[in-house]
């Protein structure tokens, strides 16, 4: 049974599939269990042993982008599916003209599958911003967006630090120089509230398997003005009338399907459509407030343990998980894995991940185990 709203953190813990007493604080890496999404995997099995499965999945794509251009606040012409933000990436370089414009101006907090996109588009030439060890800042971006830049690439919450940049104001700069737009709202979707045009973007990627519910495997690519360039990927799904199957024909529509490529994956489109319904049920504005409190009640018990923490020096400014320092980020994340914390290292940080379904309970539980795991490595190596 799908709840018609969820207004509370309760109302969507209580769709979780976890064990008792288990924490998930890792949907910045990777979405927890729900009923929902168990429910439509169901689903799409029965479809499979009926006939017209694969009509089935084009209804289930119809609505996943519908679904998503409501969360956005876009019209569905406008979505694109694919199988991920790399491609998505590519797709949107693939359909630029690089001819006056050659500059991409992006930061070291790039995700690395965006980032090595565009430093393969040999027509464009990458400027950095942002410090060598992967932090960027809004006021990074501002002086270095001159009439030589083509297009502004920028993260709406960076994936390792959680800095939550002022997009708009970026991009008003970005346009006032005639550049366009790239955003990269993976790790903001699903979490706290997002249009396009309040970003003001060209271009935005989100996936499903992280905080909007779902599995990995599928990536929406929104394109403001999509009847431009076609992109030089395609696929048979890239067509005006795909199911014509017409081997000797390629062109384009003008709506955002001409940047689709081939068949989606089946168990992903039917829990992006579950995931989906999940978060449109959320007020995202209370979803906003709530990660913010207990980001903010986490930073404080975390740093007055001695703790070093990667934070915004204010919580507007930070995404929906805190990055906690740490040179073997595995080894304490295996830490809280055994004790039932679900929590996501990369590098050298150590990310735990709120959403609406997260508790006061959770922070300290989390906190309490990143303090014991302390306790216990000293008492192993002599108080040292």
């Amino acid at each position: 049974m799908k709840p018609a709203t969820l207004t509370s953190s309760a109302a969507l813990r209580q769709r979780l599939i976890t064990a008792d007493g288990a924490s998930h604080l890792a949907a910045c890496s990777i979405a927890p269990r729900t009923i929902e999404v168990e429910q439509a995997l169901c689903r799409m099995f029965d479809d499979l042993a009926r006939p017209g499965f694969w009509r089935a999945c084009e209804e289930q794509a119809d609505q996943a982008r519908r679904l998503f251009a409501q969360l956005i606040g876009a019209h569905p012409d406008q979505i694109a599916i694919l199988p991920n933000a790399s491609v998505a990436a590519y797709q949107v370089a693939s359909s630029r003209r690089w001819r006056r414009r050659r500059e991409l101006l992006a930061s070291t907090a790039e995700f690395p599958g965006i980032a090595h996109t565009w430093l393969n588009r040999l027509q464009a030439r990458v400027r950095w911003v942002g410090s060598c060890d992967g932090v960027a800042q809004t006021d990074d971006y501002l002086p270095q967006i001159t009439p030589r830049i083509g297009m502004v690439s920028v993260p709406a919450v960076t994936y390792r630090d959680a800095v939550h940049l002022n997009v708009a104001r970026i991009a008003d700069a970005a346009h006032s120089v005639g550049a366009t737009v790239f955003v990269d709202a993976y790790q903001a979707a699903g979490v706290m509230p997002l249009t396009v045009d309040g970003l003001r973007c060209d271009y935005l990627v989100a996936g499903t398997g992280k905080y909007l519910l779902g599995l990995p495997g599928l990536a929406f690519l929104y394109v403001r003005d999509p009847d431009g360039p076609p992109p030089t990927l395609t696929g048979w799904l890239g067509r005006v009338r795909p199911f014509d199957f017409r081997a000797t024909v390629v062109d384009f529509p003008t709506h955002a399907r001409r940047y689709e490529t081939g068949t989606p994956a089946a168990a992903a489109m039917y829990a992006a459509v579950a995931g989906l319904t999940l978060v449109n049920g959320l007020d995202l504005w209370q979803v906003r407030r709530h990660t913010q409190q207990l980001i903010t009640a986490a930073t404080r018990r975390l740093s007055a343990h001695g703790e070093v923490l990667r934070t915004a020096a204010h919580p507007d400014a930070q995404g929906a998980h805190v990055a906690l320092f740490d040179p073997d980020a595995d080894a304490i994340a295996a830490w809280l894995g055994d004790r039932g914390i679900l929590a996501a290292p990369r590098g050298r940080v150590l990310r735990l991940a709120t959403h609406a379904y997260t508790t006061d309970d959770d922070i300290d539980a989390a906190c309490a185990s990143v303090v014991s795991y302390r306790r216990h490595h000293r008492n192993q190596s002599g108080g040292r």
